[in-house]
């Protein structure tokens, strides 16, 4: 990736959760990503994280994410469908799934799939080969060494993948299904 232009990492903030358990909010207060406060401030290109999606992100996405962004939804998981239906209407957004994790948070600590915003954020910049960038989004949060203690060999396997098929595969090795 060309350095010299500023990766865009962004979030689209609902205010549907516990305000004071926001990792968005708190990762935006750092400067390390911004947040958007309507589906419609969404940018209009890159890879959307979308956890309804069969399309699994895998090192092959990087191009997408530096060509457009990469944009995290954060919002209820109660109201997730219809927030994700909003921003494909209003967008060209690519939707894609993280391959399976772990929570390292403390809400949902090794639970399968349950990432904060910073967690999903961190993980798809590790599994597109920018690590540096990924391990950065966790450093404000206590529970980030936990995460990737957690998650560190799957997230070394699906980063060393060449295509999402390799990422679905490599997934098993890790997880039962």
């Amino acid at each position: 990736m060309d350095r010299s232009r500023r990766l865009r990492i962004e979030a689209i903030h609902l205010d549907q959760d516990d305000p004071k358990k926001c990792t968005a909010k708190k990762l935006e207060r750092a400067g390390l990503i911004k947040c958007k406060s309507r589906i419609s401030m969404a940018p209009k290109r890159g890879i959307l994280l979308d956890p309804l999606t069969d399309r699994i992100l895998s090192p092959s996405d990087l191009g997408l994410i530096e060509w457009g962004s990469i944009v995290a939804l954060d919002c209820s998981w109660k109201r997730i469908e219809d927030s994700i239906r909003m921003i494909k209407r209003t967008t060209r957004l690519e939707s894609r799934i993280l391959p399976i994790l772990l929570a390292g948070n403390p809400v949902s600590w090794g639970k399968r799939g349950r990432l904060c915003t910073a967690e999903a954020l961190s993980a798809s910049l590790y599994i597109v080969g920018l690590k540096e960038e990924a391990l950065g989004l966790l450093a404000p949060f206590p529970f980030g060494d936990s995460f990737m203690s957690l998650n560190q060999q799957p997230l070394d396997a699906y980063a060393s993948c060449s295509n999402e098929q390799e990422v679905s595969e490599v997934q098993w090795e890790f997880f039962d299904p």
